[in-house]
């Protein structure tokens, strides 16, 4: 049976993310929840509606479908990777880390709204997505359902995001002299800040699709490169894109010297670090046959992105 184009895939999986998380943010309190203050509704709404690519939750609901994992279980798994991602983008936006004035062409929270409530819109964000991912919507076994939230919370935490973020800032100089930063020191940062919640969509789509042994590895080998390889192409539209196009201020790293591989090896050699990359996570899918097509073209597709 032909398989739908990663570009039909995550055009479907980014509506119905839009309608879950156009109710999931309800400014309606639910059962348990004394209030839903008005302000922090409208920032978090602000954030996560009517923007983005959703391509976390579309790999992680294209690698369930690969094992037969079909449903509501996938879709609200990708809600709480999109929450984790939207808080995470919110928190990196503010003075004292990036320092961002525009995401995805508006203002950012802090922008739009002020530190405090930008801060705290991040906080709900991320809780939701972990009160989501508990529940019984997701898969109806619980033992998946802690499997899924230790991968994301791993994901996103200490030795994932937060961590990969801590590295970023020390590499600019934040806290004492920047040391130079070599090239492996860059990838480990890099496969931590943005390749960690890339990977974790990628397992979670392989979790509630019950993949174990080499499947699983292979996908683990797909993720990595995959996750690498946004960062290599964000990278590059850092040093080439205009902001109008790329939807946010664009020269930003080397303005503010930071450790990416555009710095060591310049645009053409990042460029063909992307290349590799692209070629490396195709080919992790070689034994997967016509089902991960959808897959392949999400590797092309964050090679050759735009914004």
């Amino acid at each position: 049976m032909p398989q739908p184009s990663f570009e039909d895939l995550r055009a479907d999986v980014a509506r119905r993310i839009e309608e879950g998380l156009d109710e999931l943010l309800s400014p309606k309190a639910r059962p348990g929840e004394a209030a839903r203050p008005p302000r922090l509704v409208e920032a978090m709404r602000y954030v996560m509606l009517g923007g983005g690519k959703r391509l976390r939750p579309a790999l992680l609901v294209g690698a369930a479908r690969m094992f037969g994992a079909v449903g509501d279980g996938p879709l609200a798994a990708g809600l709480a990777i999109e929450c984790v991602h939207g808080y995470s983008l919110v928190h990196d936006d503010l003075p004292a880390m990036d320092d961002d004035d525009l995401r995805r062409g508006r203002p950012t929270a802090h922008r739009a709204f002020d530190e405090a409530t930008a801060i705290l819109a991040g906080d709900a964000l991320q809780t939701i997505a972990f009160e989501t991912l508990a529940g019984e919507r997701v898969h109806a076994d619980a033992a998946v359902r802690v499997e899924l939230v230790v991968t994301l919370a791993r994901a996103a935490g200490l030795g994932g995001m937060a961590g990969g973020q801590m590295l970023d800032l020390a590499a600019e100089g934040r806290f004492g002299g920047a040391e130079v930063q070599s090239e492996a020191d860059i990838r480990r940062m890099q496969a931590m800040k943005t390749g960690a919640l890339i990977e974790a969509a990628v397992e979670m789509g392989a979790i509630l699709g019950e993949a174990d042994g080499a499947p699983r590895r292979a996908l683990r080998r797909y993720a990595h490169a995959l996750g690498a390889a946004f960062q290599v192409a964000d990278d590059l539209l850092d040093a080439e894109g205009a902001t109008g196009t790329v939807g946010k201020k664009t020269g930003k790293d080397a303005a503010a010297g930071k450790a990416t591989l555009v710095a060591v090896h310049g645009v053409d050699g990042a460029r063909r670090r992307l290349e590799a990359l692209t070629a490396e996570a195709i080919g992790a899918l070689e034994t997967f046959g016509e089902a991960a097509e959808p897959l392949r073209c999400a590797a092309r597709f964050v090679a050759a992105r735009d914004s």
